[in-house]
C-alpha cells in the first residue's frame, strides 16, 4: 500500500504541468467562492497579503496517511494588484485512521507579510513556522473577527467545504516548475513578484483576474 501511495503521489507531480496548475487553481477559486454560505469571507480576502491555491491535493493512506499537491502562491503588491504566481508544493504526513485516497482543493490565506517571506526563503511548516487556523466560511463569518492567525486554511472535497487540519504540512517553493514556466533564475523570486521576470500567458492572466475580482471587497 505504501508503494502504491508513493506511485500515485509521483504521478501527481509528473502529470501536473504549470499550465494545468494555473487552470485548476482558477477553477478551484471559483468553487470556493460560488456559494455565499460556504465561501471564503470577502473581508478576509481583502486583507490577504498572499493566497496559496493547491488544487487536487491528494490525501490518502492505510492507517498512516500522507498528502501531496502542487499549486501556486500569489503575493499582494498593492490594494488591487497581485503578483504573478510562484509555483509551490505541499506535502507531509497526516494523523488519524484513514484508508483510501481523496482529492482536496486547498486555499491558504496569508495575513502577515513575515510568514510570506519565510515561505519565499524556501519553505515553511504550517502551525510550526507560522500560526494556522481553519477558516470560517460565509459572508458573515468575519463579523467580530480580527484575523490574528498568520494563515487561514480552506478545503473542499466532492464539492463541499470540509475544513481539514493541515498542521504539520510543509509548503515549499517549487524551483523546478519556476524554471520550466518562467525560464529565469529560480533563486530570484522577487523578480517574478516585481513583474521583472514575466511570462505572457493567458492562464496566468485569468487566474490573476479571478483573484483580483474576489479580493476587491469594499464592505
Amino acid at each position: 500500500m505504501r508503494s502504491l501511495l508513493l506511485t500515485i503521489f509521483f504521478a501527481v507531480s509528473l502529470f501536473a504541468s504549470p499550465n494545468s496548475i494555473l487552470i485548476k487553481s482558477a477553477s478551484a477559486l471559483d468553487r470556493f467562492m460560488a456559494l455565499p454560505e460556504e465561501q471564503i469571507p470577502p473581508k478576509l480576502l481583502a486583507k490577504a497579503q498572499a493566497i496559496a491555491i493547491i488544487p487536487g491535493l491528494i490525501r490518502g493512506g492505510f492507517i498512516a496517511g500522507a498528502r501531496y499537491g502542487k499549486g501556486v502562491l500569489l503575493v499582494r503588491k498593492g490594494k488591487a494588484e497581485w503578483s504573478d504566481p510562484i509555483f509551490i508544493k505541499l506535502y507531509g504526513a497526516s494523523i488519524g485512521w484513514q484508508i483510501g485516497l481523496e482529492s482536496i482543493d486547498v486555499v491558504l490565506v496569508f495575513t502577515d507579510r513575515r510568514s510570506i517571506q519565510k515561505l519565499l526563503n524556501g519553505k515553511i511548516t504550517l502551525a510550526a513556522d507560522v500560526s494556522l487556523a481553519v477558516g470560517l466560511v460565509g459572508r458573515n463569518a468575519s463579523a467580530g473577527t480580527d484575523f490574528r492567525a498568520e494563515v487561514y486554511s480552506y478545503s473542499r472535497s466532492m464539492g463541499a467545504y470540509i475544513g481539514i487540519a493541515l498542521a504539520g504540512a510543509t509548503i515549499e517553493v517549487d524551483y523546478d516548475y519556476i524554471v520550466a514556466f518562467y525560464n529565469c533564475d529560480p533563486q530570484k523570486i522577487y523578480l517574478i513578484i516585481e513583474g521583472k521576470c514575466h511570462k505572457n500567458n493567458e492562464f496566468l492572466r485569468y487566474l490573476k483576474h479571478k483573484l483580483q475580482e474576489y479580493s476587491a471587497w469594499k464592505g
